[in-house]
């Protein structure tokens, strides 16, 4: 079993290596499509933010559990620090004040720009000191979704912040949908909701378009048509890509249901829910839980004046407090023009 499961994987990666190889090198929107609605996008060589792009942003998504070590934030957001900006979306985020941790950890190189909360749904935008100057329109906005989540402070909806920043017009969204593998549909209804209402109210008609889009957060679909104990055996012997085919957020972007245009790195790293807390293992509750990439980044280019590069999509496996791992996105962009 072993053998003929190494043999399909090494199959399906040849042709995956091989659609790649037809695509032009290092551009977002030159990609094939990988499924109707979410282009697959190959990671570039690591961008050591020497200046060559206009804007390098540094996305974390984190369902944090109520937990919050800081040292965990400290080793989340880097030393170095040569992101220009820091999107840090947050789901079941502490009662304690997470903003000002994140303050004084950033302190020396970073400050505040934008922040949109609501109550343990939140998110941040942190640019370089002294960044004001190329700051614009800064607004907030945020959906909520009907439940009881607040009784047990795991607040359900999304959170966004629009942004100019060096004339580039962003959208940035933090989102945490409906759990359990069978509300596929109700996740899907919800995310068209929240595309739908999200900056809609007393919108400038003559304000530009956002540029680019981003989604991060605690989307929460599944591994569907998998049990537990295969998907894990596959995944202890690094051939958790073969799991790919049976995420339901790539099954319902291929059907036309979401993200319709939107670009993903590939999901080479392991499935970032659900673990036992303080541990790598995965769920050893009664439960037994399958495996399941729930926390995910996800982006879209609306400008034929914008090129993006993904320098890195992984899960940061050394965090161990929460029962999700964090997951970090690197991405340049470069302008073909200007924007004005």
């Amino acid at each position: 079993m072993e053998g003929l499961c190494v043999k399909l994987f090494e199959a399906s990666r040849k042709k995956y290596k091989m659609k790649r190889r037809k695509a032009a090198m290092g551009m977002v929107d030159s990609f094939e499509a990988s499924h109707e609605g979410i282009k697959t996008v190959d990671i570039q060589k690591r961008c050591e933010f020497s200046g060559s792009s206009d804007l390098c942003i540094y996305f974390v998504t984190w369902n944090m559990n109520g937990q919050v070590p800081c040292e965990d934030i400290a080793k989340i957001v880097g030393e170095e620090r040569k992101y220009d900006l820091l999107v840090m979306g947050l789901q079941e985020a502490p009662r304690n004040n997470i903003l000002n941790l994140l303050k004084n950890t950033l302190a020396p190189t970073h400050m505040l720009l934008g922040k949109a909360v609501m109550q343990s749904l939140q998110l941040y935008v942190f640019g370089p000191k002294n960044s004001e100057q190329f700051t614009r329109e800064v607004k907030v906005d945020k959906h909520e979704i009907g439940g009881l989540g607040w009784l047990i402070r795991r607040k359900k909806g999304a959170v966004g912040v629009r942004i100019s920043y060096k004339g580039i017009q962003m959208v940035f969204i933090s989102c945490h949908l409906s759990a359990h593998a069978r509300n596929v549909e109700e996740r899907n209804i919800q995310f068209k909701h929240i595309s739908n209402s999200l900056f809609s109210k007393n919108t400038n008609p003559y304000s530009r378009p956002a540029q680019l889009t981003v989604w991060l957060g605690d989307l929460n679909y599944r591994l569907q048509g998998i049990n537990t104990y295969p998907a894990r055996d596959l995944i202890h012997g690094n051939l958790h890509e073969m799991l790919t085919s049976k995420d339901q957020l790539l099954q319902e972007a291929e059907r036309g249901e979401i993200f319709n245009g939107y670009c993903e790195g590939a999901l080479a790293f392991k499935p970032t829910y659900k673990y036992d807390i303080g541990s790598s293992s995965y769920d050893t509750s009664h439960k037994v839980r399958v495996p399941s990439w729930t926390d995910r980044i996800l982006f879209k280019i609306d400008s034929n004046k914008i090129n993006a590069t993904l320098h890195s999509y992984e899960a940061i496996e050394s965090i161990r407090s929460s029962d999700h791992k964090p997951v970090k996105a690197h991405l340049c962009l470069k302008l073909t023009e200007s924007l004005n």
